[in-house]
Formats: C-alpha cells, structure tokens, sequence
C-alpha cells in the first residue's frame, strides 16, 4: 500500500514516465548483480570515514550548510520521491560556497581513495563526488544499483537531525538483508555495482545529510590481495574488468559503449604529476592551502614531473597571499623548479620584473639565475 501510494503520487505529478524510470529500475536490479565481478567477500562494510575525509565535509558543511539548493530530477524519476519531499543540495564543486571548487574535491576523492583501493585490492579511478545531498522530512531512496562505472562506493554522514534512525537497507552477497544505521563521521562502504542498497521507508525527522563517494576499478592493486578479497580482477578483452563476459549485461554495455572499455585516468593527481597544492597555489586558494596544511602538508612542496612544486605555480601566477603562505610553513623561496628556475625567475618572466610578485619575492630573499 505503502508503494503504491508514492508511485501514485508521482505519476499524478509526472504521468506514465514514473512507470518507464520503475521499469528500468527493476530491469537493472535484477540484470545487473549477476553481471559484475565483486571485489569483496559480502560487499559491504560499515567503518569510520578517515579523520582528513570528514574533517574536511564537516568543515565545508558548517560553512555553508545555509546555502542549500534544490537538487534537480529528471522527470519521472522515482529513485527518490522528490516529488513530495524534494531533497536539497550542498555542492563541493560550486566555487560560490565558502572553500567550495575543484580543489576541495580532488582533496576528498584523495582522502577517500586509499581506504577504499585497501578494502577492494584494487587500483581505482575516482568517477562522481558532486556534493552534500540533503534529505528532508518523508524522504524515500528505493532500493537499486548504480549505474556503470559506479562500481566501488561510499556513503558518508555529514550531519542529521532525526527522530529515529534511518538506516540504509544492503543485500548483500550473501543474500542476505542488512539495515545498517549510521552516525555522522560513519562511512559505509560498498559495491553499489551490485550490491543492492536504498533507504525504503520515509525519514523521520528535519534533515539527514550525506555525501556519496563513487570509483571505477581498473585492475589489480599490487601487494593488495588479502583474504576480503576476489582477485581475479583483469580486463578481457575490450570489457571492463568489473563485467563478466556473457553475462546479461554485456550487451546492454556494449549498446552504450561500441568502441570498447576506456578506463578512466588513474588517481587524482593530472597527467603533469600535480596535485591539489598545485591547483591551489595557482589560484591563490589560501583556504584549500590551509586544509592542505593540516591534513596532508606534504603536498605543499611535492614536485610534479617537471620538478615544478606548488611555490612556483603562486609566483607564475601572481598570488602574493599564496607565496605568503608557502613560506610561512617553511617553503624555500629559491626552490629550483626542475633544478633550474627559482619562483623570482619565473615570476619575471609571466609577469614583468615590475610586478608586487616580484618585489615581494626579492624581499623574501628571493634570487634570480
């Protein structure tokens, strides 16, 4: 009864779509797990987020969690009943949010990264992190798996406000059913691939917010095959390695993907070997620096493969702030880029020897070959 009345609330909003959504869905979930290689003995697992992961969510949500959007739904979609209890979104990649872009981004796919390649044996490809979902009173997720290439996942709770928990529903491997309730600071992991997973009864209470964490496996992790583990993991053919070959889903997959399986670029770092300082430094993102600091300071003098460290991108660029920074946490302000330029070389030549960059860098000490 239950069912039948959220389906007829939505088809009383959007029609017989709701129904054409319902019908893939139910194809999907049902085609879909019996398809895929897992990586994991039952498919799920329930730990704490890692400290730098939800300091930075917690953080990023304290700051801005007044600043809301409606999260936007296709027509018909019934994955969520946003019909009757719309649900909002608080985005990490909206550069209007306070510390909000790119940057912080690629530092929580970073900080998740390694937790999940250690649960699944697996070397992984980060594929969706788009923000902070919001649930509100009433809310429903049903039951379903995700979509390829969304293989390897996690769901964080960032914050709530209920009556009562609100679990999220797995089955597992096994077969078996789970409820597994969670506190902001938890991390449930899964293979959403084929692990299916909702929140199938209505949320009680104001808000339960959460952000959800998707990668692609691309092969084997070297050194990583423990017990947890299904190892056999290794691409065939011009299949994905997650995709069994003659399953049911293949040809569905092939349907969308006539050239063949391209894996996404391991890691997050960009072809150069930069990393998030580097981004960050170039912009003059002084609040992804100081998170940087904190969480993974290292990154503030690593050299990409040009040799090239996150000091040298703030001279090219001009960020005064940013170089400020990099010295004050013990930067050298004649670090050689590559062995060869210093930031005062290559602040003069992007921007005249003129330029407050420059004098700043001459004040510091800076030197020029």
């Amino acid at each position: 009864e239950f069912y039948d009345q959220l389906m007829q609330g939505c088809r009383d909003k959007f029609g017989r779509s709701c129904d054409n959504v319902e019908d893939d869905r139910f194809e999907m979930s049902y085609r879909q797990p019996q398809s895929m290689r897992n990586y994991t003995k039952l498919g799920f697992k329930k730990i704490k987020a890692p400290e730098a992961v939800f300091e930075l969510l917690k953080e990023f949500w304290e700051e801005n969690y007044m600043n809301e959007s409606p999260e936007k739904w296709s027509r018909g979609y019934t994955y969520v009943n946003h019909w009757s209890s719309p649900t909002t979104m608080v985005s990490v990649e909206d550069t209007g949010m306070h510390g909000g872009g790119e940057v912080l981004k690629a530092m929580l796919w970073d900080a998740a990264q390694s937790t999940m390649e250690e649960w699944t044996g697996q070397d992984l490809a980060p594929c969706s992190l788009y923000g902070i979902r919001v649930y509100k009173e009433g809310a429903v997720l049903a039951t379903h798996v995700d979509r390829l290439p969304l293989v390897t996942s996690a769901i964080i709770n960032v914050a709530q406000d209920v009556d009562e928990d609100w679990p999220v529903e797995v089955y597992g491997h096994d077969g078996k059913a789970y409820n597994i309730t969670m506190e902001p600071g938890d991390m449930v992991l899964y293979e959403s691939h084929s692990v299916l997973h909702g929140r199938p009864f209505p949320l009680k209470g104001r808000y339960y917010a959460n952000v959800f964490v998707h990668f692609e496996p691309v092969g084997p992790k070297e050194g990583h095959c423990g017990p947890e583990h299904f190892c056999d993991s290794v691409p065939e053919g011009d299949l994905p390695p997650y995709l069994l070959p003659g399953s049911p889903e293949e040809g569905n997959w092939r349907m969308h993907h006539p050239n063949g399986w391209e894996p996404l670029a391991l890691g997050l770092s960009k072809d150069d070997g930069s990393n998030a300082a580097h981004s960050a430094a170039a912009a003059g993102d002084i609040v992804s620096l100081e998170k940087l600091k904190r969480l993974k300071p290292e990154d503030l003098t690593a050299e990409d493969d040009n040799g090239w460290r996150p000091i040298h991108e703030a001279a090219r660029s001009g960020h005064v702030s940013a170089l400020e920074f990099l010295l004050e946490h013990g930067e050298d302000v004649n670090a050689r880029a590559g062995g060869h330029s210093t930031p005062l070389n290559l602040a003069k030549a992007a921007l005249g020897s003129d330029h407050e960059v420059c004098d700043f860098l001459r004040n510091a000490g800076g030197k020029h070959n």
